[in-house]
């Protein structure tokens, strides 16, 4: 077993408002090697963009109930009352196995969660610009109708007030300087893990440290 496989994986938390630009700063993210996504499960219908499996995994309520009962879930919850939303366990169980570190793009509710049981989880919470562009970004979409957009802001504004819970935050005005930005902190994390690790304590150890 190499060292990466020994350690546990390093676990990255993405959170953001809809609107923010999250899942293209995940991507961003997982060019750097050595990290792999965590699918989401959730309940909602895929919308007409969307595969099955590459963000999320579409299931009844019945099976993500199951789910549940079954243990199955790092994290989930119920996103405005309506659809629920999860993180598989089996997810950090594939990272561990594969000496990889885990992407996750959960939100605050999730992000609590995951904090609890893995308080080294390292948390990012993307910022859009400004309240008028996350706006119209919503708008520009197309997809929702007027509550659904009121309410994803009211949403936006509660999630902002829980900005100090998260280790960095990243404003999305640039997407190139903010996905450099993300890979950055995935090195630099990696970096404080490495001094942390078993082989760097007994190289210090070898110069009498």
């Amino acid at each position: 077993m190499t060292i990466a496989q020994a350690q546990q994986p390093l676990v990255f938390i993405v959170s953001g408002p809809s609107g923010s630009g999250k899942s293209t700063l995940v991507q961003k993210m997982l060019e750097v090697p050595g990290t792999m996504f965590s699918v989401s499960c959730t309940t909602r219908l895929p919308r007409s963009t969307e595969s099955a499996g590459k963000w999320y995994d579409f299931v009844s309520e019945r099976e993500f109930d199951r789910k549940v009962r079954a243990g199955e879930f790092l994290e989930y919850a119920r996103v405005f009352g309506k659809h629920q939303y999860g993180t598989p366990r089996r997810y950090l169980d594939e990272a561990r196995s594969k000496g990889l570190d885990l992407v996750l793009e959960i939100d605050v509710q999730g992000a609590e969660q995951v904090k609890r049981a893995l308080p080294a989880a390292v948390a990012i919470f993307i910022l859009p610009p400004a309240k008028e562009e996350l706006e119209r970004r919503l708008r520009a979409r197309g997809q929702d109708p007027e509550e659904a957009i009121q309410r994803r802001l009211e949403r936006a504004r509660q999630e902002m007030l829980r900005y100090t819970e998260y280790d960095f935050l990243v404003v999305n005005d640039d997407v190139e300087r903010a996905g450099r930005e993300v890979q950055a902190i995935t090195v630099a994390a990696r970096c404080l893990r490495s001094c942390l690790s078993e082989r760097a304590r007994k190289i210090l150890e070898s110069f009498g440290g």
